[in-house]
């Protein structure tokens, strides 16, 4: 739980009282690998912080595919932000790709935590933002590169999560199919 107050204390500052409250509303949960902490067609229920392992956020295209949009790794939050805040069936599956143990808020701890600490809200504000922002400098220059380009890229954006998660999801991720990403790495080493 230390983590979590570390890393919210990064956006802002809150006093004893306010992390030990907190703390009083967060569970610990663990997840085993495959199993969803939120599910596409469900309203999405509550907000996790990564303590342990990788989930990551896929959905199914128009083909049946299954493609994974990004990874969340440790020491990060997740959760389906457009289903949580207005309580709509969510379009995307939030996913354990190892076994995960995360601290989990439900909605009504959520809110009670907003309409309480009063700094809390402008935490969680900076806490998307930076989520917001991440998500797009990592996805979007990997759009006009080749696949060889795409990987080199996925190295040094998610150096902790290659040897730990199905190379299938990484291919997802990438755009190219299983096969294309094995001949890629047999001529990079």
């Amino acid at each position: 739980m230390k983590e979590f107050i570390d890393y919210i204390l990064q956006f802002g500052t809150l006093n004893q009282h306010q992390t030990d409250l907190i703390l009083t509303k967060a569970t610990e949960l663990e997840f085993k690998k495959d199993e969803y902490f939120s599910e596409a067609g469900k309203v999405s229920q509550q907000v996790g912080f990564v303590l342990d392992g990788i989930v990551r956020v896929c959905y199914y295209n128009n083909k049946g595919e299954e493609i994974t949009k990004y990874f969340i790794e440790e020491n990060n939050l997740v959760v389906d932000l457009e289903s949580f805040d207005n309580e709509i069936p969510s379009t995307a599956y939030v996913q354990a790709t190892t076994d995960c143990k995360l601290l989990v808020f439900s909605r009504k701890d959520w809110k009670e935590l907003l309409d309480t600490i009063i700094p809390w809200e402008a935490i969680v504000h900076k806490i998307i933002s930076k989520a917001l922002r991440q998500k797009v400098e990592r996805r979007s220059p990997l759009v006009a590169e080749d696949a060889t380009t795409r990987y080199l890229m996925f190295l040094d954006i998610y150096p902790n999560v290659i040897n730990r998660v199905p190379l299938s999801y990484v291919a997802s991720y990438l755009g190219i199919t299983q096969s294309s990403l094995s001949r890629i790495r047999k001529n990079i080493r």
